[in-house]
């Protein structure tokens, strides 16, 4: 009697959850499509194809739905990135070619759509105290997961280097900062932005000339 009682009990959160990532995923969507201004519930229950009752029993409001689709989707593709990076760079020993390669698949992942909305967030919380607030704790938490990540990527050799941590944070926030205009400019494709350049020779002058790495 008690098998039945367990199997449905783990179908329900199994539904549960399937339900929540459905209405995460459209929340992203809607993010990238509409902006944050136009990803209403509304917008949201229409693209996920779920009740409102429904969407309200798993996120009662609007802003801490959005901000958990965004880390939710970062999560998700964190991994995925790391995994496909792992492929491209196999078989690429350690030293400065592959120090190239990891900076331009790194440069790429600032123009997914995971980076779209989370821009779409630190926009709307710069006057949104309440989003500001829901936004802060997962954004710290966030970059300690893209530091993890990274560290894995670019490998021992480069990440014992006394250099590194300079390194992965003048990069991390200058590919953010470079990667903002692309929202209205879109003269050159991002594999050909000068700033590429740039960073391979910060890498070089940071990692090489000193003969450690």
């Amino acid at each position: 009697m008690v098998i039945p009682v367990v199997t449905e009990t783990r179908t329900r959160q199994d539904r549960a959850a399937g339900t929540r990532t459905l209405i995460l995923d459209a929340a992203v969507e809607c993010l990238v499509e509409l902006g944050y201004a136009g990803a209403s519930t509304l917008a949201i229950q229409a693209k996920a194809g779920v009740s409102r009752g429904r969407l309200l029993h798993h996120f009662p409001s609007r802003d801490e739905l959005l901000v958990a689709a965004t880390q939710h989707l970062t999560a998700t593709r964190l991994a995925q990135t790391e995994v496909r990076v792992a492929e491209q760079l196999a078989g690429e020993p350690e030293g400065p070619r592959r120090v190239e390669r990891c900076i331009e698949l790194l440069w790429m992942t600032f123009h997914e759509p995971v980076f779209w909305a989370a821009v779409e967030l630190w926009t709307a919380a710069r006057t949104n105290e309440a989003l500001a607030a829901a936004l802060r704790p997962e954004e710290r938490a966030l970059r300690d997961a893209i530091r993890r990540v990274g560290d894995r990527i670019w490998g021992p050799a480069v990440c014992t280097h006394p250099n590194y941590p300079e390194l992965r944070e003048l990069l991390f926030t200058s590919m953010r900062g470079a990667a903002l205009p692309y929202t209205f400019e879109r003269r050159r494709q991002p594999a050909n932005d000068p700033h590429v350049a740039l960073w391979k020779s910060l890498a070089h002058r940071l990692l090489f000339a000193d003969g450690q790495c």
